[in-house]
């Protein structure tokens, strides 16, 4: 079995060779450099000052050393600057001339244990059909590049409309924050897995509807994966020859609100685009709001370690602020609990920064509903920042595990049966099904339902 360690450093080096150029290309600091370097910094550098100094590429942070792509005539600025590097070039090539190493980086992949879309969307399908009694796979539209985006629908009965609370769990607004796929991801599935075996569990599918959309930028994620790491948002060709608006900055409530909490500039990160819901990844995630009722929902991001909630485009409080505290707080302390790691609670413009529209401004804003952005560890760019190891997957996710059961256990404890009519769109979006007992039902609801 290969250790853990040279399946990382494998899978890095074959792909730091794959796609230096392209790295480079896209580098702040080195778009005339042709010959790139990886270094690695001794455990005794100031961090922080280092790349308050050379705007670098900060590739992973792996044991005691942190690894950087710098242009060749970065090196002689870097020396003057006392900072004490290691070339590790060497490095990359012995272990890519040894007879395995091109054998490692085919069994892990370019981006190892983490998903890439199509893998994803395998791993999706195989789920609704092994599980197919109590889940539904949905295409809720498509990227500007053509892909799916897919949602897992998970409840007793999957191809009805019920009047039930539902929760959302949304992953991956930001490209490069590929552990906000694998958390929702990994909920699904345990939720699945676990239905037969685990009673509250099984109370919690068969009393809501828990809606599950992994990989909200698809586009953005196979960029980061085949040729810049670092990418945050989605592939739009901009007017001015740039790419990208930040999906998490496209939403309708309070867009362009002012211009610290998203930017007018196409080639900034927090690019808003050209007007609300402009891009068809975030117009997904309207629609599946506007044809249902959701009670709660959460947008996973990296990183920070931290449960924010609204508003986010100004600092004042909404006027559920002590529930929304409430619910971060018993998020949080449930999460502490796992592995003993902290994860800060509040407003997400006081505690974060200040953004303008976003999901979680959004969904509150419009729809009334708790919602919360969950920023996955780690807590720092000196921990890592958004380059998790693939050790980190599982124990991110299991500490996490029990604040989403709880969120769908608080939806189901507070929801009250509306007596709403439904909506035209969800009439027309029930599946049929082969159980008579199932038909009956379905009528009977909207019988009961037309009759008020």
């Amino acid at each position: 079995m290969l250790s853990a360690r040279k399946k990382i450093i494998s899978w890095l080096l074959f792909l730091l060779i794959l796609i230096l150029p392209l790295l480079m290309a896209m580098s702040p600091s080195g778009v005339e450099n042709k010959t790139i370097q990886l270094i690695s910094l001794s455990p005794s550098t100031d961090l922080h000052s280092f790349r308050l100094r050379f705007e670098v590429d900060p590739l992973m942070v792996y044991g005691n050393k942190a690894y950087f792509l710098v242009g060749k005539k970065d090196l002689k600025e870097i020396e003057k600057a006392g900072f004490i590097y290691t070339v590790e070039n060497n490095l990359l090539r012995s272990l890519l001339s040894e007879p395995n190493g091109r054998k490692l980086h085919t069994l892990g992949g370019l981006n190892g244990a983490y998903h890439s879309y199509q893998e994803l969307n395998s791993e999706l399908k195989t789920l609704a059909s092994r599980y197919k009694n109590i889940c539904r796979l949905y295409t809720l539209g498509q990227s500007l590049e053509n892909r799916k985006i897919l949602a897992l629908k998970i409840s007793d009965n999957p191809g009805l409309v019920e009047d039930e609370p539902r929760v959302a769990f949304i992953g991956c607004h930001h490209a490069r924050e590929w552990i906000s796929v694998e958390v929702p991801f990994l909920l699904a599935r345990y939720l699945l897995e676990n239905y037969h075996q685990d009673e509250r569990i099984k109370l919690l599918v068969d009393s809501s509807e828990i809606w599950i959309v992994p990989l909200l930028n698809p586009d953005g994620l196979e960029y980061s994966i085949i040729n810049y790491r670092l990418w945050r948002k989605n592939r739009r060709f901009n007017f001015d020859g740039s790419y990208g608006v930040d999906l998490n900055r496209n939403y309708s409530y309070r867009w362009g609100y002012d211009n610290l909490g998203s930017s007018p500039e196409p080639a900034s990160g927090t690019y808003r685009g050209a007007y609300p819901f402009s891009e068809p990844e975030v117009e997904a995630i309207r629609n599946l709001f506007s044809n249902r009722n959701f009670s709660a929902a959460i947008s996973y991001h990296s990183y920070s370690q931290a449960i924010l909630y609204p508003w986010g485009y100004i600092n004042q409080p909404t006027p559920i602020e002590p529930l929304l505290q409430q619910l971060a707080s018993e998020m949080a302390d449930l999460i502490f609990r796992v592995n003993g790691r902290l994860y800060e609670v509040g407003r997400a413009s006081s505690l974060l920064y200040l953004t303008n529209g976003d999901f979680t401004d959004w969904a509150y804003g419009y729809f009334g509903i708790p919602a919360f952005t969950i920023e996955l560890p780690p807590l720092d760019r000196l921990q890592g920042g958004f380059l998790n190891s693939e050790q980190d997957i599982d124990s991110v996710f299991q500490e996490n595990l029990p604040a989403a059961l709880h969120l769908i256990e608080w939806a189901i404890t507070n929801y009250q049966t509306s007596n709403r009519p439904l909506r035209p769109q969800e009439k027309k979006e029930v599946e049929k099904e082969s159980n008579p007992v199932v038909n009956n039902r379905l009528r009977s609801f909207f019988k009961g339902k037309e009759n008020k």
